[in-house]
């Protein structure tokens, strides 16, 4: 493989697993999923999760928020002894992608924000994330995306730099910082529009 060839790096969650975690509190909320969708929205879990992201600790996660909303106290430990349903599967038209890239021999990188605790599950459940040559996960090194010191960490940690990457993530905000940073970004809508995507990249 030739130095100049393209690297392709993965984001996970929603691109290569199906994350969906209001299922996590299905449970406690038998009145349905806007029930679920008005607890989470009001405990602001999108912010509290991007700590476990960062590498808070679920323990100490759950025990601030206990504390914050202690009329929830009963809920919140659902959040890390059953985080795997959040995960509701591979999406596998990508993970099809993803062999197929693999077995033509390009290098492939993962760059997620996932909780320290719970991505050696993820890790053990599903072969594919052996195709990788490298992962680099949030919750290990304290940053998130799309702070670019994540990307920068990451090209440094490859010994590539952002012109010889292909960055697939499904959040605009990711999306952005990568093209700032020079990397060549694809917004995952779905995996026939990547395919389509990355042939027009000549992959």
């Amino acid at each position: 493989m030739k130095r100049n060839d393209k690297v392709i790096i993965f984001d996970f969650g929603n691109v290569l697993l199906a994350w969906e975690p209001q299922r996590l509190f299905q449970r406690s909320f038998p009145q349905g999923m806007e029930a679920v969708q008005a607890f989470m929205d009001e405990i602001g879990f999108a912010e509290w999760h991007a700590e476990q992201d960062r590498g808070r600790p679920f323990a100490q996660a759950i025990a601030e928020h206990s504390a914050k909303f202690p009329q929830y106290a009963h809920i919140f430990p659902d959040y890390d002894a059953c985080y795997q349903e959040a995960v509701a599967g591979p999406i596998h038209g990508t993970v099809e992608i993803l062999q197929r890239l693999k077995e033509a021999g390009y290098p492939l990188y993962g760059l997620s924000n996932y909780p320290t605790e719970k991505f050696s599950l993820a890790r053990r459940k599903y072969a594919f994330m052996d195709w990788f040559d490298d992962i680099l996960i949030s919750g290990e090194v304290g940053l998130v995306k799309p702070d670019p010191a994540i990307f920068r960490l990451l090209l440094a940690r490859i010994g590539r730099t952002a012109e010889e990457c292909i960055f697939i993530d499904d959040s605009n905000a990711n999306i952005a910082a990568a093209r700032k940073l020079g990397f060549t970004p694809i917004q995952f809508h779905s995996p026939e529009q990547l395919e389509q995507e990355l042939q027009a990249l000549g992959i």
